[in-house]
């Protein structure tokens, strides 16, 4: 039986939830939980503090889990990353009141106050900055005023919070997280996580693409296929239609409109996009 560990709240637990759930995993039914058994796939799922799940990982106890990059570096605890996610994702910055620090270096012998000790830590040692770290639980911005720091490290999105409390950012990020799935440092990959991982995967992908679908005359697809190469060949069929031909291939997202627009200018018709549920690539 695979164990796993998934964000029982906060920003993650949803996208882990969700993305579980694509992947064919039975989660649980009410937030009050704290386990969930799913015999068709062999899998207990244990809903835990985001910031502790990098601690049960490590000590062996469970076999994976869902968890931020930045949790994950500020536990300490040795486990590695096995796949990024694609959710959850954030920046971390420094940030001071203009004038007064507006570089890495000059941190030096100054105080930081983060949520995030062990991600700051660890940038400063890579950068040879001597500073204190002022742990706190929240609301950080307010530590320079309140006269415990002298500039904070935070997750910053649009920055307009820390324009509100008379701060600016600098430096480059100290890092960029997202959502991963981790386990413990050295541990094999049996073959429940090489499901587990297709399953995901393939999850990944069908976030990422549509099926794109169109009718082409016949002397205009080499053009065609060349706006939608696919993944590995497009599918093209003869149509009943004499001289034309049916193509299927998974498109990007991201591109589909550009593509859609570039097809019916060479002559393409009937373009139709359709959402992946699930795919094996």
């Amino acid at each position: 039986m695979l164990r796993i560990a998934v964000p029982n709240k906060g920003s993650l637990s949803q996208g882990a939830t969700d993305m579980l759930t694509e992947a064919g995993y039975r989660q649980r039914g009410s937030s009050r939980d704290l386990q969930s058994l799913d015999t068709v796939n062999g899998v207990e799922f244990f809903y835990l503090r985001p910031s502790d799940i990098a601690t049960y990982v490590a000590s062996g106890d469970l076999d994976l889990g869902i968890t931020g990059q930045d949790l994950a570096v500020n536990s300490g605890e040795q486990v590695e990353e096995v796949l990024a996610l694609g959710f959850g994702r954030s920046t971390f910055r420094y940030a001071a009141r203009p004038g007064t620090v507006d570089t890495v270096k000059g941190l030096d012998g100054k105080r930081i106050a983060t949520s995030f000790p062990g991600v700051v830590k660890s940038d400063l040692e890579k950068h040879g900055v001597q500073a204190g770290i002022v742990k706190l639980a929240g609301a950080v911005e307010n530590a320079i005023a309140l006269g415990v720091a002298d500039a904070i490290a935070d997750v910053v999105e649009t920055g307009t919070t820390l324009k509100q409390a008379g701060l600016a950012v600098f430096g480059d990020p100290i890092m960029q997280s997202e959502a991963v799935l981790v386990r413990k440092a050295g541990n094999g990959q049996a073959p429940a996580v090489e499901q587990l991982l297709r399953r995901l995967r393939g999850v990944l992908v069908a976030r990422s693409y549509v099926m794109l679908a169109y009718d082409v005359r016949a002397e205009l697809l080499e053009a065609a296929v060349e706006l939608t190469p696919g993944i590995e060949s497009p599918t093209v069929s003869p149509l009943h239609r004499e001289g034309w031909v049916a193509v299927q291939s998974m498109t990007e997202r991201a591109d589909l409109h550009r593509v859609m627009d570039a097809l019916y200018e060479i002559g393409a018709r009937g373009i139709l996009a359709s959402n992946i549920d699930a795919c094996r690539l």
